[in-house]
């Protein structure tokens, strides 16, 4: 694994081939995503693969970014519109079951998360569910380049558009921000030759000890 240089290649990519990416490099991104670091380890969002060349055409309809309908796979992040009592009971009881403790061990923490959203309103919720996801985003970001896999975040798109033509609304969820997977076009980017641009890194870090 060579991280760095991997990054260093990666870009937003403005143009794709025709090239579909192997369903086993997207599996791995999307486990990669299931695996990412989310706020109690809640998982406040749910992603949508889509790789229907009309369902893409419908969902970039209104969108100046090309790549929704060009690319081989776009990965919609979809947060929780909710945090409901329920999802919160069902987590910890999964997480229970899955680190073999028995049940009600993590009350004190299931209570916690009742107390902290049942005291914020809707909007919180929301924008607190779509945090999440662009936590998740990075990973996928990373996980796509070290698959030398281009990948392009998206937030120019119609978000009532997507969740209508996804049924998110009807899931409790929204649209957040998309990803495109697929590979560039050289030959129609003109962002492949350009040099990747960053602040120094001592202007961007700061160490202190």
């Amino acid at each position: 694994m060579n991280l760095i240089e991997n990054l260093k290649w990666r870009y937003a990519a403005k143009a794709y081939t025709d090239i579909k990416v192997a369903e086993e490099k997207v599996d791995q991104i999307l486990e990669a995503i299931n695996l990412s670091a989310s706020s109690c380890g809640l998982q406040s969002y749910r992603v949508f693969v889509v790789s229907n060349p009309e369902i893409q055409k419908k969902l970039g309809a209104d969108s100046y970014n090309r790549q929704i309908e060009s690319c081989s796979h776009l990965l919609v992040f979809a947060a929780f519109n909710d945090m409901t009592s329920t999802y919160i009971d069902d987590y910890m009881a999964m997480t229970e079951k899955q680190r073999g403790l028995d049940a009600g061990t993590l009350s004190g923490f299931r209570n916690g998360l009742h107390a902290y959203f049942g005291a914020i309103d809707a909007e919180q919720k929301a924008i607190w569910a779509s945090k999440q996801a662009y936590i998740a985003l990075g990973t996928a970001l990373i996980a796509a380049a070290e698959l030398k896999v281009d990948a392009t975040p998206i937030e120019g798109f119609n978000a009532s558009t997507i969740d209508e033509v996804l049924g998110l609304k009807e899931k409790g969820l929204h649209s957040t921000v998309i990803l495109a997977l697929g590979y560039r076009d050289s030959d129609k980017d003109y962002m492949a030759a350009t040099k990747k641009v960053r602040l120094p890194i001592d202007e961007m870090i700061t160490k202190i000890y």
